[in-house]
This record gives structure tokens, C-alpha cells and sequence, in this order.
């Protein structure tokens, strides 16, 4: 008779919900790389020429960092409820993506407490879980800020998909789009100094991440920062990535070559630059099934930021673990705040 073996019936069980998981990554990435290239395909006409590209590059090969992200004073500034809002100061061209805006959630304390921004993904159409979390911030005495990223939520245009104008076959919107959120986020952070914070928190997811990088080389007062899969090689995000298959097709066919884009890395690439913040205070998160963003990514923006310390989780490019993650992590460095399981 065949006796089996409960050591081997137990590694089974075992393994079985990281494969649930890997699936479950597998799937819900699969889904969402659908819908961004299918969102770009229909962008496919927006594609630039290499003679825009060219002028475009050649301008920033003459900028420094600092100038190019220089900070501004917010104009038009207004309040409508827990919504700030306030004339961007990059103008698109699109009238509904060229005023800024971020929601607030202030803690008892007002604006005077410490504040952790948030910068979601690409794409990101719901704050549910943003409003959930900020909750439990206000509670421990901390603010929440979740900034719109530009071509998001409020900033959509009309006619055009939430999101989609983020990130194309349009490179020089690209750097200006990037180039926005980074002043926007300055000068968000510059708005909380002025009413009285001293004390910040920055946790970017993806599209988010890649942002908040760029504002860390320029903010020192950063007390704590967690980028969730950040975009953090661009050459990779455009010419290897599942992601930005519709991308390259179009600017193939634009007859634009890979690598061009190293000539704005000193201005819009993580991995060249450094964090003003102290490193140990550095958290990137990365998903052990992320095909967006995969870990030897993320390991080399590690060894580029000495000091800082890279988490795996179990998930895909999309899920909840990593925020829970650098949430703890939030914890741990700051006593005050609350507990997240």
C-alpha cells in the first residue's frame, strides 16, 4: 500500500498561495498593460517628429536640474471643501489639465501637523484607499495630501481617457508632464512651510514614484519617503517594458531610435540623481511578479542610492501589498503614527 509522505503534502500547501498570487499578479497586470496600450493606440497620431524631439532635447541639454524644476509662487490659488487648486505653473494647453490640484485631509491640528504626500500611479482613477488611509493618519495627528498628477482626476481633458495623455508617443509632452508635476509638487510642499509644517512624508506609486524621486534630489526636509515600483529607468519604460508596446511601435515608425532619450537624463531619470534626504529613511518597494517594473530595476536604483533599502512583496506591478508595506515601514520610523496591518 502507498503511504504518502506529509512533509511532501505540506510543501505543496505551502506554495500553494504564492501561486495564487503569482496568477492573481499575472492576470490583474494583464488587464491593466490592455488597457494602457489599447489607451495609446488611440493616441497613435499624437506621435512627435524627430526634428521635435531633437529641439526639445537640445534645450534641456543646456538646463541644470534646478532650473529646469525651479520653483514658483502659487497664483490663483482657491479652496473648494478638502480640494486645493491653483494655476499650474506649466501650461499644457489643456485648460482643464493646466490648474493644479491636490486633496487634503487635515488632521485636528490643521496645517501645522506633519504632512505625508501621496502620488499615485498612472492612471489611478479612484482615492478610495487614499481616504481610507487618511483616516487613520488624521487620527495619529498626521495630514494626507493626494496630489492630481497632471492628465488625472480632476485634470482630464475632455474627450480624452483618464490618464493617457500622462505618458505617449509624444516625448517632449512627456518631460513637460513630468516637468509640471514636480513644480506642482514643489510648490505644494513650499504652501504646507508657509501655514507652519515642518515635517513631511512622500510615498509615490509608479508613474508617482518616478515624481517623487525627481523631488527628492531637490526637497531636503523629507523626513521619510517609500516609492511603490517607481518608473525608474525610463530607457527601459519605453523600449523594454510590456507597458510601452504601443509607445515603441509608434515611435518606430517615427523612425525615433532607442537611447535618444539618455540626452534628458540629467534632468528626468532617477537613477541619475541623488536624494537630498537621509538614505536609511529611503524605502523602495518592489513585487516579486511586477513585469512593468521588475526587480533588477528596482535593485539598480538601490545600488544608485546607497543606504536606501529595497522590500519585495508577493504581487504584480498592481496590488495592495506594497503600500501595506511602506505603510509599516512609515510606522516604524515614526512612533506617532498609527498601526497598519
Amino acid at each position: 500500500m502507498h503511504v504518502f509522505r506529509g512533509q511532501d503534502t505540506s510543501k505543496g500547501i505551502a506554495l500553494f498561495p504564492q501561486l495564487c498570487r503569482r496568477l492573481t499578479s499575472y492576470f490583474a497586470d494583464g488587464a491593466t498593460l490592455f488597457l494602457i496600450n489599447s489607451a495609446q493606440f488611440g493616441l497613435r497620431n499624437e506621435v512627435c517628429t524627430r526634428v521635435q524631439l531633437e529641439t526639445y532635447l537640445v534645450q534641456g541639454e543646456r538646463m541644470t536640474r534646478e532650473e529646469f524644476f525651479a520653483v514658483s509662487s502659487m497664483l490663483e490659488l482657491t479652496t473648494k471643501g478638502s480640494f486645493i487648486q491653483w494655476r499650474s505653473p506649466i501650461q499644457s494647453g489643456y485648460a482643464e489639465n493646466d490648474i493644479a490640484a491636490a486633496r487634503l485631509f487635515l488632521s485636528p491640528q490643521g496645517w501645522v501637523a506633519p504632512t505625508l504626500v501621496f502620488l499615485h500611479s498612472l492612471m489611478s482613477a479612484s482615492d478610495f484607499g487614499y481616504r481610507r488611509i487618511a483616516r487613520r493618519l488624521n487620527r495619529a495627528g498626521w495630514n494626507a495630501a493626494l496630489v492630481h498628477l497632471p492628465f488625472h482626476y480632476s485634470r482630464v481633458p475632455r474627450g480624452s481617457i483618464n490618464g493617457a495623455l500622462a505618458l505617449s508617443a509624444n516625448l517632449p509632452r512627456n518631460g513637460e508632464t513630468i516637468r509640471q508635476a514636480v513644480k506642482e509638487v514643489r510648490q505644494l510642499l513650499a504652501l504646507f512651510r508657509k501655514r507652519g509644517c515642518t515635517q513631511f512624508g512622500l510615498i509615490g506609486t509608479s508613474f508617482g514614484g518616478w515624481i517623487g524621486a525627481l523631488v527628492s534630489f531637490l526637497e531636503e526636509d523629507l523626513s521619510y519617503m517609500a516609492l511603490l515600483q517607481p518608473v525608474a529607468d525610463v530607457e527601459n519604460a519605453i523600449w523594454v517594458s510590456p507597458a510601452g508596446e504601443a509607445i515603441r511601435a509608434q515611435l518606430e515608425k517615427a523612425s525615433i531610435p532607442a537611447g535618444i532619450t539618455r540626452r534628458h537624463a540629467h534632468l528626468t531619470s532617477p537613477m541619475s540623481g541623488r536624494p537630498l534626504i537621509d538614505p536609511d529613511r529611503i524605502r523602495l518597494v518592489g513585487g516579486r511578479f511586477d513585469s512593468i517594473v521588475p526587480l533588477h530595476v528596482l535593485r539598480n536604483l538601490r545600488d544608485a542610492w546607497p543606504g536606501s533599502r529595497l522590500l519585495e512583496v508577493d504581487q504584480g506591478h498592481f496590488g495592495y501589498a506594497a503600500m501595506g508595506a511602506a505603510l509599516r515601514e512609515f510606522e516604524a520610523l515614526r512612533p506617532q503614527t498609527p498601526t497598519f496591518p
